[in-house]
């Protein structure tokens, strides 16, 4: 049921429809598990895309968006939230799709929260992790997949704020 390395090489605009969906597992230090369906996603795409980290270059920050796809990008926003990213596409071309809800967590920075993120998940193989991965749903469900701008990357420019690459379950 684990969603495999491959599925991670696609094109972040790609991959983010398609994770639309799926579940995110996260298996606690107690053994607890938290499943949910992910709801929302945006996707970053390249050194090119001026609204993604990598379009700065690569740096300490970054350097696992260079990595093939199927790693974990985590990053601290406020000094206090973990935002979940999946790194996707090839070696080399950084690109990456931001967790923003998922099933009764709406907002990245309440998703990182409550799967008690920190920067260990830096780099973590969503292949072989044993405490966060994405699984396709046993029982797949019919649902509407809308797209918008993505959120809070005005300082990106009309072109780039502009792009239509959040995606998400439609209510």
């Amino acid at each position: 049921m684990r969603i495999s390395q491959d599925y991670f090489k696609q094109d972040a605009v790609d991959l983010a429809r398609c994770l639309i969906g799926n579940i995110l597992v996260r298996r606690f230090d107690n053994g607890m598990e938290l499943r949910a369906e992910i709801i929302e996603v945006e996707a970053y795409r390249g050194q090119e895309d001026l609204a993604c980290h990598a379009s700065k270059g690569r740096t300490k920050r970054t350097e696992v968006m260079y990595e093939e796809g199927g790693k974990i990008y985590v990053y601290l926003i406020y000094g206090i939230y973990w935002l979940l990213n999946f790194v996707c596409g090839p070696a080399g071309e950084p690109q990456a799709v931001l967790i923003r809800s998922i099933e009764n967590i709406s907002g990245p920075g309440r998703v990182g929260r409550s799967l008690q993120l920190d920067k260990t998940f830096y780099g973590e193989d969503l292949n072989t992790s044993q405490r966060i991965w994405v699984e396709k749903p046993e029982n797949e469900k019919i649902f509407t997949i809308e797209t918008s701008q993505r959120i809070g990357v005005e300082y990106a420019g009309k072109e780039w704020a502009g792009k239509q690459w959040r995606f998400f379950i439609s209510t």
